[in-house]
């Protein structure tokens, strides 16, 4: 039996009817689908979906860029298991796509791509906003996402659409290649009709693995553990999508591990707990970062290591040694560590199993590691108490987070506020924080809020965005007001750009292009520029609150909160103030060799002799086979 479809309504009814599975649990993969129509997708998939019956309901977004993180974010709130199909028209409907694509497989979650793309047939060409490359006619824009993607395609006739679609699926569900995925869509060939195989349509559900690691390597892990004296846990993303956070709970509290921090696995313990030390690297905690100096073995759990964890390579001891179980052999290898490749609940369920007779690590070490991360929390209970006019930036995040609960979630992501947020935000759980930073995209914000809140609709969610993040992306405001999606923004307004000012300061930049100010001498050190960040925000359609004081915005959280509509809550921080304690750890930028003072690149340069490659092989077990 066949259904006659265009090309674009076989896509709508396919998407509609994919399911994905795991530990017994089925869920729709597709919560929807965001899109903004233009003469390449507006006959194909615009029509496609004004006419559907399917259960894919359409979310009309504001940017492109911006649709595609709230795909991301509500793919990391549905722990990868389920996201958001993405559809734009060609030419820079396309490539504003580009960029959320690139943050997407970074962070490794999974988004479907839709662009238009133009003429197959190549009748009326070259059309509106195609771009014309002299080697093939075969090439647009959309090739542009090929090394942004884990898998790209072009439909250039219908029939090549089955195969493509069920490649799209698999590499969606595979959680060691998961990312964004471009299918490229020519406009003519949307429109085009097709006699289709009925089951095509059926449901079809994609069981999500859990692979578990090969008992050699398994045999291998457990005796580099027992061997340690002063081992670390370094909790990724990895625990939080494969709902791990239990059995590393279990394993850690079994052995008396410490259990540090990435951005992305933070609350995987939640704070308080007596063995969780913190974020780790260049904004972690002095309590994980000192650990980790001293720590003879790192047991990596479903992180990719980024220079922002490893303190560019400087926050480890030179011998340590390192374990690391990942779904991907490709981030469990790195650091020249012992690979166990699994998932990593699995994967932390059989070491368990494997040493259950390890008593664990010394008393004195935990008492230690209980200690550092007392001396910590003191430190950001006075970062909290800070008061001030302008505010103190961690006088906001604490309140935020009083305000946050137990149910409400963070968002963040570029800026000083993420690595403020990663030393400071005392997590309650695994879904009570979520900052991007792997691709550390301005104006993923309130995009990424939008796609938390359509995932899990019973949080609260805050929203905090700087001046410089806010101005990139403040439209999707619009899309919340419409959508009827409550968000809390809190709008932290310095004039300009704090972290890269005490960046550029320290590299000898002097700060140049960090500030809104008027021009002035020719640094834009005139006077503060007259923008309204509040107004713009209420013009928007946002309920809009200000505050001045801590009490204020206190006030304005607990008002905030207990709305039914997007309130924006609007507060000045000094852009020159440094209120959050140090992580005493670095992070490599290069320092220029010519025209900076010598203090600064004698410093860098002091700095990287604490670089260590870390290219030890890891260590065969008792009994290895003899070579011959």
């Amino acid at each position: 039996m066949t259904t006659r479809l265009t090309v674009a309504q076989a896509v709508v009814r396919f998407l509609a009817h994919q399911w994905s599975e795991r530990d017994s649990v089925q869920r729709r993969f597709f919560g929807g689908c965001t899109g903004i129509f233009g003469h390449g997708n507006v006959a194909g998939l615009g029509q496609a979906l004004a006419t559907s019956t399917e259960n894919l309901p359409y979310h009309l977004s504001r940017n492109e860029q911006a649709m595609v993180h709230t795909a991301a974010a509500y793919a990391r709130a549905s722990n990868r298991l389920s996201t958001l199909a993405c559809t734009t028209s060609i030419g820079p409907g396309a490539t504003n796509m580009i960029t959320g694509a690139a943050g997407a497989t970074i962070n490794r979650l999974p988004v479907l791509l839709l662009p238009g793309d133009i003429f197959s047939t190549r009748a009326a060409g070259p059309v509106l906003q195609e771009l014309e490359d002299q080697r093939s006619y075969d090439i647009s824009v959309n090739d542009c996402f090929k090394p942004v993607s884990r898998y790209w395609d072009r439909i250039n006739r219908p029939e090549q659409l089955p195969s493509a679609l069920l490649a799209a699926m698999r590499v969606l569900t595979d959680p060691a290649e998961t990312g964004a995925v471009t299918l490229a869509l020519p406009q003519d060939v949307q429109a085009e009709a097709h006699d289709w195989p009925d089951e095509l349509f059926a449901d079809r559900v994609w069981h999500i693995p859990r692979p578990r690691p090969e008992r050699a390597a398994v045999f291998r892990a457990a005796q580099l553990v027992t061997s340690a004296s002063r081992p670390l846990i370094v909790a990724g993303g990895g625990t939080i999508y494969s709902d791990a956070t239990e059995q590393l709970r279990l394993f850690a509290e079994t052995h008396g591990i410490p259990v540090a921090e990435t951005q992305a696995g933070k609350g995987a313990l939640p704070y308080g707990h007596p063995l969780a030390v913190g974020a780790i690297g260049a904004t972690g905690t002095t309590a994980a970062n000192t650990l980790a100096r001293e720590a003879d073995l790192i047991i990596g759990v479903g992180t990719r290591y980024s220079d922002f964890t490893t303190a560019s390579r400087t926050i480890f001891a030179p011998d340590a040694r390192f374990l690391n179980i990942n779904i991907t052999g490709f981030d469990a290898a790195k650091l020249s560590g012992l690979q166990l490749v699994a998932d990593a609940r699995e994967g932390l369920a059989e070491l368990t199993e494997a040493f259950a007779g390890w008593r664990g690590t010394p008393d004195d070490y935990r008492e230690r590691a209980a200690e550092l991360t007392r001396a910590w929390d003191a430190a950001v209970e006075a970062a909290y108490s800070l008061e001030g006019s302008p505010l103190p930036q961690s006088a906001v995040i604490g309140a935020v987070n009083t305000a946050a609960a137990d149910d409400g979630v963070v968002v963040c992501a570029a800026g000083s506020m993420p690595g403020d947020l990663h030393k400071l935000w005392r997590p309650s759980g695994p879904g009570n924080y979520h900052v991007e930073y792997g691709y550390s995209c301005m104006g993923y914000e309130i995009a990424g809020g939008l796609g938390i809140k359509m995932a899990a609709p019973e949080r609260e969610v805050f929203v905090l965005v700087g001046d410089g993040s806010y101005l990139m992306m403040a439209q999707e405001l619009i899309t919340a007001i419409s959508e009827g999606i409550k968000l809390v923004v809190v709008l932290v307004d310095n004039s300009g750009f704090a972290s890269i000012g005490h960046l550029s300061e320290s590299v000898g930049a002097l700060r140049l292009g960090t500030s809104y100010a008027y021009r002035g001498a020719g640094r834009f050190d005139g006077g503060p520029l007259p923008v309204d960040l509040a107004a713009n925000a209420a013009s928007l359609g946002a309920s809009v609150l200000r505050a001045e004081s801590v009490a204020d915005l206190r006030k304005a959280l607990d008002t905030a909160r207990s709305a039914t509509e997007t309130t924006v809550i609007y507060v000045r921080t000094d852009r020159m103030a440094t209120d959050a304690p140090s992580s005493e750890a670095w992070w490599d930028v290069p320092v220029a060799q010519v025209g900076t003072p010598n203090a600064m690149r004698e410093a860098y340069e002091a700095n990287k002799r604490f670089q260590h490659p870390h290219l030890a092989p890891p260590p065969d077990e008792p009994g290895a086979p003899v070579r011959g």
